[in-house]
């Protein structure tokens, strides 16, 4: 009499107890996460300012976020970012992924000081570099210490140019990362493929881009997803580094954000260019999470 009722227990237990587990995270993942996401949204559809209200306005934070040069100035600079930052730091992680998957001699710690500045987060980096790259501390300091006094580099100071001090600080970080992820996908490659393209008289070089790469496109889109995350909410790196200045000539998106709806009383429009910047995230997820969808219903 007791095998069933323990059985039935046993199974009870075996159904429901993951899910009591996991019900906490979820409810906090639900009201915290989206629920959070939901009532910005609302509130972009308001006429909150220094504090949330409920006065429904329609589009109008749209047509103001629209209208306000300092948006266009941070989209344009998100662009330049990402494209530099994302192509920058492919280009640069498979070029280190390529050298290193030749088993070269200390092949570990060269891998451990790529990675290295990955350990370090965004606002370490930013000032970091905030030093290196200012022009009485830094880079343009020690060349006038050594006699060339003629030597000038001041893009952290120069609005035309201080968000390309954002994408050098950024590749600095993200490029080892790519290249463990490219160098992992490397050596799951079977070395036959290699020799017989080299007995076809296929030069190393030649493998790698016709041959090797292309079948590490699932690494490519992972690591295109996850540098695309990173650029398009990025925030800390760039208020440690510049503030979004000089003037607003470095802002992005994130920080635009911030300054409208903590600073300038704005929350209605703060809380339209958060929209903005989830539609810009949905736009690169979404299409992705479809396609991995799609291919596992089909090999389902």
């Amino acid at each position: 009499m007791t095998t069933p009722v323990r059985a039935a227990q046993y199974g009870f237990a075996e159904r429901w107890l993951p899910r009591l587990v996991l019900a906490p995270s979820f409810l906090l993942t639900l009201v915290f996460l989206y629920g959070f996401i939901a009532w910005n949204g609302y509130l972009s559809f308001t006429t909150s300012r220094m504090l949330p209200n409920t006065e429904w306005a329609g589009l109008a934070q749209y047509a103001t976020l629209f209208e306000n040069e300092r948006w266009w100035v941070a989209v344009r600079n998100l662009v330049v970012f990402a494209v530099l930052f994302i192509g920058g730091a492919m280009g640069i992680g498979v070029v280190l992924a390529v050298l290193l998957d030749q088993k070269i001699r200390l092949e570990g710690a060269i891998r451990t000081i790529y990675l290295y500045p990955m350990a370090l987060s965004f606002i370490v980096t930013g000032t970091a570099w905030k030093w290196i790259l200012n022009p009485g501390l830094g880079i343009e300091k020690l060349m006038h210490d050594w006699g060339f006094t003629n030597f000038t580099f001041d893009w952290l100071v120069n609005s035309d140019m201080s968000i390309y001090t954002v994408v050098l600080a950024g590749l600095w970080q993200s490029s080892g990362f790519v290249m463990a992820l490219f160098l992992a996908g490397l050596r799951g490659v079977d070395d036959s493929i290699i020799k017989a393209a080299q007995i076809d008289g296929a030069t190393l070089p030649r493998i790698y881009w016709k041959i090797i790469l292309p079948a590490l496109r699932p690494v490519v889109f992972s690591t295109l997803m996850v540098l695309s995350h990173i650029a398009i909410k990025s925030f800390d790196l760039i208020m440690a580094l510049t503030g979004g200045g000089p003037g607003y000539s470095s802002d992005v998106p994130a920080t635009f954000m911030y300054s409208m709806a903590f600073t300038r009383g704005q929350m209605g429009v703060g809380a339209a260019s958060a929209m903005m910047m989830l539609m810009a995230v949905a736009a690169v997820v979404v299409p992705y999470l479809y396609s991995e969808l799609r291919k596992d219903g089909n090999n389902g």
